[in-house]
């Protein structure tokens, strides 16, 4: 099995004064967090696909091997290729640190029922630290711990239920538990229960990770605020003005509150500009059917767009009071950027061409779903043909990466990477 890049490629090196800077969608991309698919993938079983947000099972072996052309494809483009698994081993060096997070997540995981919780912990930190995270993130089964010290009827029933602690599929969707901003994060509350454990992971990297310790990152809004709101839905799309989906997974309340808390603790950002999409399924996230390309160009996906290309975009802007943001509202996207961004021309490059079955097809398959490592250029899954030969017709550089299994997760491109560092646009 392929494990090109993780022991080389992961060594903390190049620690700067701000080991996270993201000011915009498409300025170069220099560092990247990921995570590569794991034993959690393998603990996943039809009964429970729905549980765990998934409608398929990946193949291990080739979901593996297509993650690692992925990150081999940005390094071959000068980005530094970051593995969540590993800093979170490296956070973990003091006892009570390590002591902590086990117990954190039993809580947060629900564990304690009946008591079953010490003897998870005492198991957890019996492993090594790998071993341990390992093991948190691939889900502990029943059958794991001796029967003897088994004390529950529901234990000994492993037919009722084979989990002690469920697996995190989603992990290797390292764009929605955290998002970067300017040089601070937004620490997420995740709306669905199988992923709400996820951002603890940040937390911990950026208070006792060496890479982020002691340089008093902000969090713009932490996972303790009792709405939701994820990664998928934050786009940066220049110093002074993001956009967030007003999804199926953020909430318009949490969107409100990042507005404010941003515009209180920082000055650069003026405008966050509220797009509000079908919640449903096959509309996940804004990235999931809208991202930036180039300095005037995004990819849509047409259905987003109701009678005439209407829909509702609020701009959130700094009020006369602190409690209260300025809402303007607008019903065409397409103007409502020109605006924010202040560009007199701006293309929106249709999914499958505009195609009606083309587009659906596609979309369900991410191929909105871009990551730009540079401007005008595009990392895409390679199934999403038709969406990436319009992309190359409109001048952008399209590098394709294989899809059979890292697109059964739902997620593309952007979904498998969380941008560290770019470098600021000219």
């Amino acid at each position: 099995m392929n494990t090109v890049g993780i022991a080389e490629t992961t060594e903390t090196t190049n620690i700067t004064l701000h080991p996270i800077h993201v000011t915009s969608e498409i300025g170069k991309l220099k560092t990247v967090l990921v995570k590569r698919p794991g034993a959690e993938v393998e603990n996943l079983v039809p009964e429970y696909l729905q549980r765990l947000l998934f409608d398929d099972i990946p193949y291990l072996p080739i979901i593996q091997r297509e993650h690692d052309y992925f990150t081999e494809t940005l390094r071959n483009r000068g980005t530094e290729v970051l593995y969540l698994e590993k800093l979170i081993v490296e956070s973990l060096g003091k006892e009570e640190v390590r002591q902590e997070f086990v117990s954190r997540v039993l809580a947060e995981s629900r564990a304690n029922v009946n008591g079953a919780g010490q003897v998870l912990k005492e198991y957890l930190l019996s492993l090594s630290t790998k071993n341990m995270v390992d093991k948190i993130m691939g889900g502990v089964r029943k059958n794991e711990i001796e029967p003897s010290k088994k004390l529950h009827l529901y234990e000994l029933m492993e037919d009722h239920y084979p989990f002690y602690l469920d697996p995190m599929p989603n992990l290797y969707f390292t764009r929605d538990p955290a998002a970067a901003i300017g040089n601070g994060l937004s620490i997420n509350r995740m709306r669905e229960p199988a992923r709400q454990r996820e951002s603890l992971f940040m937390e911990y990297i950026i208070h006792h990770h060496p890479r982020f310790a002691g340089h008093d990152i902000p969090v713009w809004l932490d996972r303790a605020y009792e709405f939701p709101i994820e990664g998928g839905d934050e786009l940066v799309l220049r110093e002074d003005v993001i956009a967030i989906g007003v999804s199926e997974r953020s909430s318009a309340k949490a969107i409100e509150r990042l507005a404010l808390n941003l515009f209180k603790k920082q000055s650069k950002i003026t405008k966050v500009v509220a797009v509000e999409i079908p919640k449903c399924r096959a509309f996940m996230h804004l990235d999931t059917v809208f991202t930036m390309v180039d300095h005037d160009k995004f990819t849509i996906h047409p259905a987003i767009l109701g009678p005439q290309g209407n829909m509702n975009v609020y701009i959130l802007e700094r009020g006369p009071e602190e409690h209260y943001p300025k809402i303007t509202h607008r019903t065409n996207l397409q103007e409502a950027l020109k605006e924010v961004l202040g560009i007199g021309e701006l293309v929106l490059i249709p999914c499958g061409g505009g195609d009606e079955i083309a587009s659906s097809r596609e979309q369900w398959n991410d191929g909105s779903n871009t990551l730009a490592i540079a401007p005008g250029v595009v990392v895409t899954y390679d199934r999403n043909y038709i969406s990436n030969e319009l992309l190359r017709q409109y001048g952008i550089e399209v590098i394709e990466i294989g899809s059979s299994e890292l697109s059964r997760g739902r997620g593309g491109p952007r979904c498998m990477s969380m941008p560290i560092v770019r470098e600021n646009l000219r």
